[in-house]
């Protein structure tokens, strides 16, 4: 049988008692389907004031299926731009998959685009999540469209409107399933039929 040992720290305090509340913070993960981590990303977009069409992005998925932005005019599309070594984009990556399931029948498409990774480190990462997000995941191992689509930082994320015009964009991680933040997506598809 095993036995159980407690070790005591130099000050004399049971490291076994310091353990505790520190697995007990470490295991708080969601509150109201929200992690912890995921409480102190910010909860608004920047819209873009003048029109601006989207840049060109076609990159295979993580089926070795070709995604190509042009093809989904007419839908409004988040197209974010992250990486596994990120601890922001890690972060939002679970507020993605939800904002992607409760928009998934409002005419809104969800495309992450992993910057300079092989598919190893993206598949690995993703094999982490619960649940395991089902956006579709792009690929840009040279990081070519950093420049094209003037990314200056991890995470950067888009809000195409339905024209192919940047309505909003978001510099850092984001809580994509904040409500405010779903209903500027989602109008995009009303405010631009209208125009």
């Amino acid at each position: 049988m095993f036995e159980r040992r407690q070790v005591k720290a130099k000050s004399g305090i049971s490291l076994t008692r310091l353990a505790i509340p520190l697995l007990i913070i470490m295991t708080l993960t969601t509150v109201n389907g929200v992690s912890a981590d995921e409480k102190t990303l910010i909860q608004k977009l920047t819209p873009v004031k003048q029109s601006i069409m989207a840049p060109a992005l076609k990159l295979q998925d993580m089926d070795e299926e070709t995604t190509d932005l042009k093809d989904l005019k007419g839908k409004t599309v988040v197209v974010n731009f992250w990486a596994t070594w990120c601890p922001p984009c890690r972060k939002e990556m679970a507020s993605l998959g939800r904002l992607h399931q409760s928009t998934k029948d409002k005419n809104v498409e969800v495309l992450a685009v992993d910057i300079g990774e092989d598919d190893d480190a993206v598949f690995a990462f993703m094999a982490e999540l619960d649940p395991t997000p089902e956006f579709t995941v792009l690929f840009n191992e040279d990081g070519s469209l950093m420049k094209s689509w003037k990314v200056r930082g991890l995470p950067t994320t888009f809000i195409i409107n339905p024209k192919g015009e940047i309505a909003y964009f978001a510099i850092g991680g984001r809580n994509f399933d904040d409500p405010e933040i779903i209903k500027a997506i989602t109008d995009l598809n009303f405010s631009t039929h209208k125009t």
